[in-house]
């Protein structure tokens, strides 16, 4: 099964081209693992959807109706990505909204495949030139502008790194291109702030939900000396870290603790261990 899309709930995969998100990338996204007809973080993806259209100034999202219709275009599909966008909806040239905006509700879901491999033995990282400009009226938010992350990912097509994590003007490490980012450093579990740049991730609030994370800034030095450094994302769940910048690390205790918690909230894993049972 290809991707299935729909447009205002329509079933299409076509989009006017005056729509401010394709124009101006006024809107926000959010991505999502659907198991079955499951989607077991939903409540945090809604959640962030409604809390950052009204930080943009754009009318609440009907997220009641866009659940049902990630099940419908996911049909039988065991395990799934889907996709949300919500636009400004369509508008004149020029950076100016209509005076009342009528969002645009884009939605695909296709099938989706997890390597094994890097849950069982970890990923590699690099360290990307590229870096997070400060705005915090837009950190935190996943808004459609991901310029910076593109240009980030577009600097390696070497297989040897499946990741790359971004600092921001300072130098302090924030996040990966498309994940966040946790160390456990003497025995804490530490997560870098998103207040200023970077995505604040509904995998990394399922964590933060514990109230067993600090949230400080994480320099270069610090992640080379943790014991274990890890991302987390909604579609990829928890990877453990295996090597960055001349540092290897084995899956350690911590990780392979939130693997198994993400096994227990409905998002399994493509290979089981005895730290997952």
């Amino acid at each position: 099964m290809s991707m299935r899309t729909s447009v205002d709930f329509i079933e299409t995969d076509r989009l006017d081209t005056a729509d401010r998100g394709l124009g101006y990338g006024d809107g926000l996204f959010e991505t999502l693992r659907v198991v079955g007809d499951v989607v077991p973080l939903w409540p945090r993806h809604a959640e962030r959807l409604r809390m950052s259209a009204a930080r943009l100034g754009l009318p609440e999202p009907d997220t009641d109706a866009m659940l049902a219709e990630v099940r419908r275009l996911g049909g039988d599909l065991d395990d799934a990505v889907a996709r949300i966008t919500f636009t400004a909806g369509i508008g004149p040239r020029g950076y100016a909204r209509p005076g009342v905006a009528s969002p645009t509700t884009v939605i695909g879901v296709g099938p989706l495949s997890l390597a094994a491999d890097a849950y069982r033995e970890g990923i590699a990282l690099r360290l990307c030139d590229t870096r997070l400009g400060d705005q915090p009226l837009l950190a935190g938010m996943k808004h459609l502008n991901r310029l910076e992350q593109v240009l980030a990912r577009s600097e390696w097509d070497d297989a040897r790194w499946q990741e790359g994590l971004m600092a921001d003007l300072q130098g302090h490490i924030v996040c990966a291109t498309a994940a966040n980012l946790f160390a456990v450093r003497e025995g804490r579990l530490v997560t870098p702030p998103v207040d200023r740049c970077g995505v604040a991730g509904v995998a990394r609030a399922e964590i933060l939900a514990t109230g067993e994370v600090a949230i400080e800034p994480v320099s270069m030095q610090m992640l080379l000396e943790a014991d274990e450094v890890f991302l987390t994302s909604a579609v990829r769940g928890i990877l453990a870290v295996r090597a960055f910048a001349g540092r290897t690390w084995q899956p350690g205790p911590v990780t392979r603790h939130w693997q198994a918690h993400w096994c227990g909230i409905g998002l399994p894993l493509p290979f089981r261990s005895k730290d997952s049972d």
